[in-house]
């Protein structure tokens, strides 16, 4: 039950994931909108990893770097998101046919790059999902492993809910 509600929390959050999610699905359709959504469960074993063993070791300056490295590269996605939206329109006014802006593989990747580069993850999993982990594996393997389960289930669960909801009104 935790791992569901923290999973949907993080989830419904404003960031630069859900921001991702949005304008891939505005952008290049549902498809690629599901598979930045599933981004998560690429970049984010990692992020446990690293949050939990490793963090805790390094200099507290490590999660500023992170925030302004991962800051730089959503100002990078901004422009590149405008720039497209301008190609795009340049198309349809030319009558140009429409093509795929990214394939369903780079759709992932660059979900994943974008949750791997958002310090929120880390901040996550290093303060209250790392502890929770934890302590629910400490209870057993089957609660640690229905932890993560809710967890991601709602986290991705939510933001396919969003692609399909501004996919669908993106249609109107």
């Amino acid at each position: 039950l935790l791992g569901l509600t923290l999973g949907l929390s993080a989830g419904l959050s404003p960031g630069p994931l859900m921001t991702l999610v949005i304008t891939t699905t505005l952008r290049d359709g549902f498809k690629h909108g599901l598979r930045v959504a599933a981004a998560p469960s690429v970049s984010d074993l990692p992020i446990i990893l690293l949050s939990v063993f490793v963090l805790g070791l390094l200099p507290p300056w490590t999660l500023a770097a992170i925030g302004v490295v991962g800051g730089g590269y959503v100002v990078y996605l901004g422009w590149e998101t405008v720039r497209s939206a301008r190609q795009a329109s340049a198309q349809v006014l030319q009558g140009a046919p429409d093509a795929a802006a990214a394939s369903g593989r780079q759709s992932l990747l660059r979900g994943a790059a974008v949750n791997a580069l958002n310090p929120h993850p880390y901040l996550f999993w290093a303060t209250v999902g790392g502890p929770t982990l934890l302590a629910a594996f400490s209870q057993g393997l089957l609660q640690g492993a229905l932890f993560l389960l809710g967890f991601y289930a709602t986290l991705i669960g939510s933001k396919v809910a969003v692609a399909a909801l501004v996919h669908s009104q993106s249609r109107r």
